[in-house]
């Protein structure tokens, strides 16, 4: 099973950016025998594009948000409990490493479609 997980940081200014005893944290979890990680990275400036009554709108490319969703991760493994256990303890890493970030980490599950041609 694939799965995708979005970190969000609630308190961007607060928090500043993340320190490099989290990052390489990170790296070493990553790398753990189990983990499943297929991708990871960082993500910055963002645009939103709405479709509201079939008019296309669009904010960005660099939208103020209160919430920032600064990184995601894309893992494969056996089942949903694998994904809980390995995005909480990357959860605590935070807690550990930066202990001023606020934020929330989203797991989804992903299902891909195989394109024609």
């Amino acid at each position: 099973m694939k799965f995708i997980t979005f970190v969000t940081t609630t308190n961007p200014a607060e928090a500043g950016p993340p320190p490099p005893a989290l990052m390489q944290a990170i790296i070493a979890l990553g790398m753990e025998a189990g983990a499943g990680l297929v991708e990871s990275g960082g993500m910055s400036d963002t645009a939103t594009i709405k479709v509201l009554s079939s008019q296309l709108i669009t904010d960005g490319p660099f939208t103020e948000a209160k919430e920032l969703v600064g990184g995601y991760a894309i893992y494969d493994l056996p089942n949903q409990a694998d994904i809980v256990s390995w995005t909480q303890r990357f959860a605590d890493l935070h807690r550990q490493h930066w202990p001023q970030w606020e934020g929330e980490i989203t797991i989804q599950q992903l299902h891909a479609f195989s394109m024609p041609g």
